[in-house]
């Protein structure tokens, strides 16, 4: 067994934070939508692309959510939320969940989860999550998710992220 020298540190980086954002934003990803209900029984949402698998068993999934994104308090303490992968006719929907100073649920079509969170009305695909575990790192803050119920729209084509712009790309 190799044992880990806990005393080493990165070394310091040699970039800029647009730099960072650039060369990340070169990494083509889905689009979520991440909802759940706070303790006043009210709904949040933001977009997301920091959304992956963790496990097939058991099932989790796993995002990060700013450190002062406004939906913190709601996403830290629920019991539940659920991860929506948006379609490629839903970059309005995008759009809406990533803007300030709108209601993000006004005239939306949704269902409740079972944990209570919004299912989003012609998503590609559904988590239903327990919230599992919760890791701080950096100025993120990355969650882990226990999926307990997911559905997919067969056939449906992803909508999809790539160098700061969005692509619906169908299967070549």
């Amino acid at each position: 067994m190799t044992l880990i020298d806990l005393s080493l540190k990165a070394e310091p980086p040699n970039f800029s934070k647009p730099e960072f954002r650039a060369a990340l934003g070169m990494f083509a990803t889905g689009v979520t939508i991440v909802t759940a209900r706070n303790a006043d029984g009210e709904f949040v949402g933001l977009t997301a692309n920091s959304f992956n698998s963790v496990s097939m068993e058991p099932p989790l999934v796993l995002w990060s959510l700013s450190r002062a994104a406004a939906s913190m308090h709601a996403f830290s303490t629920g019991s539940h939320y659920a991860i929506n992968i948006l379609s490629a006719d839903q970059q309005a929907l995008a759009l809406r969940f990533a803007a300030k100073g709108v209601d993000r649920f006004a005239d939306l079509e949704f269902t409740q989860g079972a944990g209570g969170a919004p299912l989003l009305a012609g998503a590609a695909a559904t988590f239903e999550c327990f919230n599992r575990s919760r890791y701080e790192e950096g100025d993120h803050v990355i969650f882990v998710g226990e999926v307990e119920r997911c559905a997919r729209r067969e056939g449906a084509s992803p909508l999809l992220y790539h160098g700061g712009k969005f692509y619906a790309e169908h299967p070549l």
